[in-house]
């Protein structure tokens, strides 16, 4: 009988992918993947460190594996084991936390466990990029890790410490592992990592890396995942011309004061980032554009929140993913004056939240009437969702719609609440 194996992921895109790619390695060494709140023999929680919240939200699912019944196996691994193993070892002797560098090497520790063996993970060789690509997976687009690790240590960030250095995959082995995902059969990928944008390989940077991926004979579309306002230029702009280049950005502002953007250390100024902005629209005038904000970060004044709600109204960002500032130990931020009352970060995150809804209506509103080609993602009783070139949700009916199929529909409408679905009619 099969052994059975439940993941809980927390966190960005690069955790999302290193999961599916153990899920799908488990898969294949004949583990039955099921729902995290079911019974199983080995429960993996990839946790996230980003924020307080996110600390939180790891320890509860800590929590939650080890009260399984039965004699489970719970491994932790993820940023919250980097930046405090020590303290999770004190409180959880009987589970299992391996560090990033060697979350690749899960499953031999797992069946060493079973063998009767141990394999301590500091015996594991560490690889940041040992990560087989995923046939099985818990998404539709494939993601692709062509980085890890940043060298930018912006004072409220506590990435660097526990993703290490920036270091670049090889190109050969990221064509090697798009071209296998594709005869996989995916249809849609998405490049990740931790500063994209600063990806450097033996003379080829970003930019040049995405134009040789669209250069790789195929029926594939390609996203492109969070990424920082710095590290490339006008030449990338100009490849969301290709047909293959899916036409959404998510570019990390973080606040709309120049003040503020310098205590954070943020590579680039306000001006910078509307520049980048101009360039896009003037070319893509479409072109979906979404954002991270951090409200309440040290120092931040009335006027310099009044300004990032200016700046985010200006630009229209489609979505807003909004950040109380959390302190993390070890970074600067943690040591400068000025710290926000808890009370004031969640009023002015609150307010950054209503503008996004806002703004996210609008947005998807003015495609009303325009055509998509949707990656359908999901059908149920002939009605199926998925993304658009735009990465926004549309819903249409079809009788004959499958899964990984895409369909060119015209947009008729948008649904009601927070996060509102479009939804048109197949073409």
């Amino acid at each position: 009988m099969s052994r059975k194996i439940a993941f809980k992921t927390l966190g960005c895109r690069l955790n999302q992918f290193e999961t599916d790619s153990l899920a799908s390695e488990f898969h294949n060494a004949g583990y039955k993947l099921v729902d995290f709140e079911e019974k199983a023999d080995v429960y993996v929680v990839n946790t996230c460190t980003v924020t307080n919240q996110s600390d939180k939200k790891s320890r509860n699912l800590i929590g939650q594996a080890r009260r399984k019944p039965g004699n489970a196996l719970v491994v932790v691994t993820g940023c919250m084991v980097n930046s405090r193993k020590e303290a999770l070892e004190s409180h959880n002797a009987s589970t299992c936390f391996i560090e990033n560098d060697r979350k690749s090497s899960i499953l031999p520790m797992v069946e060493a466990h079973y063998r009767g063996e141990i394999l301590h993970p500091d015996h594991m060789d560490p690889d940041v990029f040992n990560f087989k690509p995923a046939d099985t997976t818990f998404h539709t687009r494939s993601l692709i890790k062509i980085q890890d690790g940043c060298d930018n240590y912006c004072t409220f960030c506590i990435v660097p410490f526990v993703r290490g250095r920036a270091v670049s995959r090889p190109f050969e082995k990221i064509r090697e592992n798009i071209q296998q995902v594709l005869d996989f059969g995916f249809r849609e990928i998405v490049l990740t990592g931790v500063n994209i944008g600063r990806y450097d390989h033996k003379g080829t940077n970003f930019e040049s890396l995405v134009e040789k991926i669209l250069d790789i004979p195929g029926d594939f579309r390609m996203r492109i995942s969070s990424i920082e306002p710095d590290g490339y230029g006008d030449r990338f702009i100009e490849l969301f011309r290709h047909p293959k280049l899916m036409p959404h950005l998510h570019i990390c502002l973080q606040s709309g004061s120049d003040a503020v953007l310098l205590r954070m250390k943020r590579m680039y100024t306000l001006s910078e980032f509307r520049a980048i902005v101009d360039k896009i629209r003037n070319s893509h005038p479409d072109f979906n554009l979404t954002t991270d904000i951090i409200a309440g970060f040290p120092g931040e004044t009335e006027e310099d929140f009044r300004a990032t709600c200016e700046v985010v109204k200006d630009i229209g960002f489609s979505h807003i993913h909004t950040f109380k500032y959390s302190i993390r130990k070890g970074t600067r931020a943690a040591c400068m004056p000025g710290q926000v009352p808890e009370k004031t970060k969640s009023e002015r995150s609150g307010i950054i939240r209503v503008i996004g809804e806002e703004y996210k209506r609008k947005y998807r509103s003015s495609l009303i009437g325009k055509t998509q080609h949707v990656l359908v993602e999901k059908t149920r009783e002939h009605v199926s969702r998925g993304y658009g070139e735009l990465y926004v949700p549309i819903e249409f009916r079809s009788p004959d719609a499958k899964k990984n199929q895409i369909r060119e529909v015209k947009i008729t409408g948008i649904a009601d609440g927070e996060d509102p679905v479009l939804f048109g009619t197949p073409r």
